[in-house]
């Protein structure tokens, strides 16, 4: 299984580096440059850790792992309104980014009330463009409680958050982490910052498992490969948002709208094969601002060659 790590240290004597990523099999996923420091953040096979960090080491830089690094999760409020959007919502959310994910923050519609909230169908279906959803409900049990409706219809790996702990959720959720309530101040204690490392490590052990279960029947390509044959598109490598591709476990979102560009991703080769013949690509529901790739496993692939020599 491949590993994703940040280099950290300077620009001098670097292009061992990735020289040395290169030998093992690994990618480059990201490089941030500012003066004479610099930030790599790579993804290389488990087994090879130890050949990077002798690198690293070497030539004076830091190794750490950034265990959430190729996914994007969200981070859900019941609503945008103050009420529901306090601050430990951003704290979750930046807490996600320092582990290497890109997450994004949104609120439902008509989340409000325990009697009254609902979850729309398209709401639903751009949760599941994620690769998790970080639920952040309130302070009062018989309201958490009431608000599982809103959970169970969603395909993606769900983390729930409150302040206390509910009971009977457990079925439509695959974690659970209470004692994180509404409160208008920032998560600064000793106590507070423990428990976003709770919520990080919860989010990481549920990717985990699909890390594994897709170990198990690995892909047609690896999300990090496929990057690499995507930035040399111009409206990417053009693309003024912030992160133009960004990685999926199972496939990557990619900025541009696939309406526009749908010659380029239906006619692009990989590994002798149209892109279409090896992924699923399909406009994002956000505004149709993104097309989504999701690649196929090995097993689909083999199974579509068979029926096509039937």
């Amino acid at each position: 299984m491949f590993e994703v790590m940040m280099y950290d240290g300077g620009v001098y004597r670097s292009a061992e580096l990735f020289e040395a990523i290169e030998d093992v099999g690994g990618t480059v996923l990201h490089i941030n440059r500012s003066a004479q420091m610099l930030m790599v953040t790579m993804s290389i096979p488990e087994e090879d850790r130890h050949v990077i960090e002798g690198i690293a080491k070497e030539i004076g830089g830091d190794i750490r792992s950034v265990p959430l690094a190729g996914t994007e999760i969200a981070v859900i409020g019941c609503t945008l309104g103050r009420h529901h959007m306090p601050h430990p919502v951003c704290d979750i959310a930046e807490a996600m980014r320092q582990g290497g994910a890109i997450s994004v923050v949104m609120g439902l519609a008509r989340g409000r009330g325990k009697s009254t909230s609902q979850i729309s169908k398209r709401e639903i279906s751009i949760i599941d463009e994620y690769d998790a959803a970080i639920f952040m409900l309130g302070n009062f049990k018989p309201c958490v409680e009431a608000k599982r409706t809103l959970l169970e219809d969603i395909s993606a790996p769900v983390i729930l958050v409150s302040g206390p702990m509910p009971d009977g959720m457990e079925d439509c959720c695959e974690a659970i982490v209470s004692g994180v309530g509404r409160k208008a101040e920032r998560m600064k204690s000793s106590e507070e910052r423990a428990k976003l490392a709770e919520i990080s490590e919860a989010v990481n052990q549920v990717l985990l498992r699909k890390k594994r279960q897709l170990e198990e029947d690995p892909l047609f390509i690896h999300p990090a490969e496929l990057k690499l044959l995507l930035e040399s598109y111009e409206p990417i490598d053009m693309c003024l948002r912030p992160a133009p591709i960004v990685l999926h476990l199972d496939g990557l979102r990619v900025k541009i709208p696939y309406r526009e560009h749908k010659d380029y991703f239906d006619n692009l080769e990989v590994y002798g094969r149209k892109l279409p013949e090896i992924a699923d690509i399909i406009e994002s529901k956000l505004e149709d601002s993104s097309t989504l790739i999701k690649i196929r496993t090995m097993s689909q692939i083999e199974d579509m060659d068979r029926q096509a020599k039937e």
